[in-house]
């Protein structure tokens, strides 16, 4: 399957982390989704009922992100996959977290996990 659906760059502040400050203060999260589906009966229709709704899995991210808290960025990545998955007519998805401000002390860019997950 070539067709692809992306998300990238979703910011969400959430409160995922192994330390107490993170749990308690919250950092911001960025979150790639890459959905691989078949969007040619889709746009051959022109029917948005036919594809995946990315503004629909924008905010299942937004609500797992905001939503209870996981020590680790592997967890919430994986619930995030896991959400897209049961769209109908998606094969697989790649999820990226990103964690910008990780508390690892020393200067980086950024920290980030990705799964991949297909049926």
């Amino acid at each position: 399957m070539s067709d692809r659906i992306v998300l990238r760059g979703l910011r969400v502040r959430g409160y995922h982390g192994v330390l107490p400050a993170e749990r308690r203060d919250g950092q911001l999260f960025g979150v790639d989704v890459t959905i691989e589906t078949d969007v040619g009966p889709a746009a051959d229709a022109d029917d948005l009922a036919l594809t995946v709704d990315y503004g629909v899995v924008a905010r299942q991210v937004e609500r797992i992100v905001a939503g209870d808290p996981v020590d680790l960025l592997e967890t919430l990545a994986v619930r995030i996959a896991d959400a897209c998955l049961a769209h109908r007519g998606v094969t697989a998805v790649e999820v990226t977290v990103h964690k910008p401000t990780a508390p690892i002390g020393i200067p980086f860019d950024d920290v980030a996990v990705t799964v991949r997950r297909s049926r």
